[in-house]
């Protein structure tokens, strides 16, 4: 069994040590228990297992366990605790824990914990920093579950989008390019054109579709279909987290509902630099980890990934239709669904998406194409932000702008950023015209758009930030929008000559209400958004503060 050298643990941020009234606390709420040497307090693919604080003795913390490639990613000695992130999600163990030399042990169980931590305030901010820091380092070193298949395939490749935009602690092992993969593969008799598979402690999910592999990961929370819920949030980015978290914080029983994973777009923000409060800046998908485990601890019950499909009245309740066939009934609805990407008018664009072509710079894609020529096309933050983790990650990066200058459409601090690092070449007035290659993405034709002039360049990969439209087909005219489709609400209904009575209205729509009474809309997807996270989260909050609002005039539980 291999392991890092032991001085990492102590000092790593993920391996703090209790004091002795925290852990008189955690043994006034727990239990006492022995463990012998060799024995297992939980094992990957748990789906419920204990938080354990050593109170003498110790624990290892055993990735790949009862394989070959078995190795100890940390250790917990006397007044050490375990557990990460997903003890407080609710989600299953990725990892193995076991007892190194005789224990003496303090158990909890989730409930206890979480009762612990909303008690004891300094602890409990312990506790989660250990376990955000534990969750990055799981997922730094490939920890969890292993994802089996070939880059070549849109199967594997949706798989991967959909652990990293989960920030699911997993290794991939390539069948094209990795021993290991056809190794173990033999060993299970699965054959490569069976793959992808993903290996979970003991299990073997083949093929798993998204819904099955959230399942699998708990990460639905469950739901009595006859329930009514005082919100539902349609969509998990910035503003719908923002909405959830203070709707449940204020005791609003509180259903937040995404297609992909919570963070929405916003998560696949390689760094937000300007966001109040993270002087050094923060990653999306760690902003929205952060957000996500927020919701968690007030109740939130999260569905990802689902589906909107529907927006109704149910005997005098909104009803959201999802994918899965369920419906959510609730007296109030958030609509924070965003805006989808653009994609650029090419021929062969669908055959290189996901092979060469993306729409998010995380560290999947930025270690897919380490070392190599790429192109960011776009003139906002998004892009500029790609630009710069793309090139901190070895890339060579030619920056493609339809306009003149970056200026006009993106902050300043980027901007500077850009001009002062030497990986990033700057193209205004150019154009991407075609794309070319085989398999996946090889070069690029490129047309200065005043001159005519044609070059190719070389490029693995194509990184596209041209904007996005709002994602509101779903709701088929039901609600009122602008001449892009976005929705309309507040104030701005009245350019409409909306006509209140005949929505059931007599007042005048509150800021961010939709045309139907009770149906608020935040964050990219409405009329005149701002479109940047702080505002998006504020817009959130506000949110729940008119659902109350809303809900203070209603005579009774249903929508008049």
């Amino acid at each position: 069994m291999s392991a890092l050298p032991e001085a990492d643990f102590d000092r790593d941020a993920g391996f703090p040590r209790l004091a002795d009234e925290q852990l008189a606390a955690l043994a006034a709420a727990g239990e006492r228990r022995s463990a012998e040497a060799g024995s297992t307090l939980f094992r990957a693919g748990d789906p419920a297992y204990d938080f354990f604080a050593v109170v003498s003795g110790s624990v290892a913390i055993v990735g790949d366990a009862g394989s070959p490639t078995e190795y100890v990613i940390g250790i917990h000695r006397e007044r050490g605790f375990s557990g990460e992130i997903g003890l407080v999600t609710g989600e299953p163990a990725y990892v193995d824990a076991v007892v190194q030399e005789p224990s003496e042990l303090i158990a909890l169980s989730r409930e206890q914990l979480q009762q612990v931590v909303a008690n004891d305030q300094q602890l409990g901010d312990l506790i989660l920093s250990a376990y955000m820091a534990r969750r990055a380092m799981l997922i730094g070193r490939g920890a969890g579950l292993r994802l089996i298949g070939s880059h070549l395939s849109p199967d594997t490749r949706r798989l991967r989008e959909f652990l990293t935009r989960n920030r699911i602690p997993h290794s991939f092992l390539d069948v094209e390019a990795d021993e290991q993969a056809d190794g173990l593969l033999r060993g299970l008799g699965v054959a490569p054109a069976e793959t992808p598979i993903v290996l979970h402690g003991s299990r073997v999910l083949r093929r798993p579709s998204n819904l099955a592999l959230a399942a699998e990961l708990q990460l639905r929370s469950a739901r009595s279909p006859d329930e009514v819920c005082d919100t539902v949030v349609v969509g998990a980015g910035p503003a719908g987290l923002g909405a959830a978290v203070y709707a449940a914080s204020e005791g609003l029983a509180t259903v937040l509902v995404d297609s992909v994973a919570t963070g929405g777009q916003a998560s696949t923000s390689s760094r937000i630099e300007n966001y109040l409060g993270f002087p050094a800046g923060v990653s999306g998908s760690e902003l929205a980890e952060r957000a996500a485990v927020q919701a968690a601890r007030f109740g939130v019950r999260i569905a990802v990934p689902e589906s909107a499909t529907t927006l109704s009245l149910d005997d005098g309740y909104h009803a959201i239709a999802l994918t899965s066939g369920e419906r959510v009934r609730a007296r109030s609805v958030v609509l924070a669904t965003g805006a989808s990407y653009r994609r650029l008018p090419l021929a062969r664009l669908h055959e290189f998406e996901g092979a060469g072509v993306y729409y998010a710079a995380t560290q999947v894609e930025a270690q897919a194409c380490s070392g190599e020529a790429v192109v960011v096309v776009g003139a906002g933050n998004s892009a500029g932000q790609a630009a710069i983790f793309l090139a901190g990650n070895s890339c060579a990066v030619d920056m493609v702008v339809r306009g003149t200058a970056l200026e006009a459409t993106m902050s300043r601090y980027l901007v500077d950023q850009i001009q002062a690092t030497p990986g990033i070449t700057l193209r205004c007035r150019t154009e991407v015209r075609e794309l070319h290659g085989s398999d996946r993405l090889e070069a690029l034709t490129l047309t200065h758009n005043r001159t005519g002039d044609e070059n190719r360049v070389s490029a693995r990969a194509l990184f596209v930030f041209i904007g996005a439209d709002p994602c509101t087909g779903w709701l088929e005219d039901q609600l009122v929008v602008d001449e892009h489709g976005f929705l309309v609400t507040g104030q701005e209904l009245q350019l409409t000559h909306l006509d209140p009575a005949g929505d059931g209205r007599d007042r005048p729509p509150l800021p961010l209400e939709t045309s139907r009474p009770g149906v608020f809309a935040v964050g990219d997807v409405r009329a005149g958004s701002i479109k940047r996270v702080a505002s998006a989260v504020g817009e959130g909050a506000m949110a729940v503060r008119l659902i109350h609002q809303y809900l203070a005039s209603l005579a009774g539980p249903a929508v008049s």
